[in-house]
């Protein structure tokens, strides 16, 4: 698979990444072993790039991260990046980027990875209750310490991604970008290109939608789907129609509209590298497949003119995340 540059210090990964959060949580019950067979095969397709974090599953997902690690002959090739400042516990969820936890929760992650040093350790969500440049200095001191290599930050601002990245160079920011939620191209993206950060969109086939595989029976299946307004009553079905354009260009190009949605992402940079999540082993031979795929400037005009950007519906919800929002106009 094509290598990509993250950041300006060296990181690099393959154009697709995994997202492993679906093996503890949000999409179905836990299965460890169709889990740990599904990240058996996206490395075996050249995916080196494993995204985690200590609050999903409240440290199963590392676990699980670990133990498929621990079967792989190049477990050399393959690179973590693990997340810390969601807190999970049986009172709930909260936040959590104080300077002196930093290094706790880090070693955590380490002993659960079974692992020496995170490759890359991202701070998840931002304490609203912490100056973010505070959480950058403690993370920074794990690099002096030689338990991470690179820093990333998740769901930020523009204004919060300039503080950190002042502080210590971030090397990826992580946001949730699709064709079906655009809003990132108009502020952190812009942003984290002045600066030369790494993009790292989560949730690139829109939470399932972009396979084209979901219907209005189905989009419920979901903890992530259910309560989302993208997904509920005429907003999901002025989506399903913008679907059905997807459907039918992919069909013109003979792939799937999953490889379209991640071959759209793919050309909008080769500082992008999408992390798609699924336990299947068929979607992660198709999502493979569609980091082959280079749509030219004629097709991605076509595409824009099917599928209309503005004619997404439903502004979206996620946890502790700065903007949830459709920009109007």
């Amino acid at each position: 698979m094509q290598q990509r540059h993250l950041g300006r210090r060296g990181f690099t990964a393959g154009a697709l990444g995994l997202g492993c959060m679906g093996f503890s949580q949000g999409y179905g019950p836990a299965d460890d072993g169709e889990s740990i067979k599904a990240l058996h095969r996206a490395v075996e397709l050249g995916v080196d790039l494993l995204d985690t974090a200590m609050s999903y599953g409240q440290g199963h997902n590392e676990q699980v991260v670990a133990r498929a690690l621990a079967e792989l002959a190049n477990r050399g090739e393959v690179k973590v990046a693990t997340k810390f400042g969601i807190v999970r516990t049986e009172q709930g969820v909260s936040l959590d980027g104080r300077p002196e936890h930093v290094r706790g929760y880090c070693d955590a992650s380490l002993e659960r990875l079974g692992v020496d040093v995170i490759d890359l350790y991202y701070l998840h969500r931002v304490d609203p209750e912490v100056p973010i440049g505070e959480t950058v200095q403690a993370m920074a001191e794990l690099i002096d310490a030689g338990k991470v290599r690179y820093l990333g930050v998740s769901e930020v601002t523009a204004e919060q991604l300039r503080a950190a990245d002042a502080v210590h160079p971030i090397t990826a920011v992580q946001f949730e970008w699709s064709m079906l939620w655009r809003e990132p191209e108009l502020d952190i993206i812009p942003a984290a290109r002045e600066l030369g950060v790494g993009l790292v969109p989560y949730s690139p086939l829109g939470r399932g939608l972009l396979t084209a595989t979901l219907d209005r029976d189905t989009v419920g299946s979901s903890d992530f789907r259910r309560t989302d307004p993208r997904f509920l009553d005429d907003n999901l079905e002025r989506n399903l129609r913008q679907i059905e354009a997807l459907r039918t260009v992919a069909d013109s190009l003979s792939i799937t509209p999953g490889q379209l949605a991640l071959a759209w992402l793919l050309a909008q940079g080769d500082d992008v590298v999408p992390i798609p999540g699924t336990r299947r082993l068929d979607r992660i031979t198709e999502n493979a497949a569609a980091a082959e795929i280079e749509l030219s400037p004629a097709e991605l005009d076509r595409l824009d003119l099917a599928v209309r950007p503005d004619a997404w519906a439903g502004d979206r919800r996620s946890f502790a995340v700065p903007a949830t929002t459709r920009t109007t106009t």
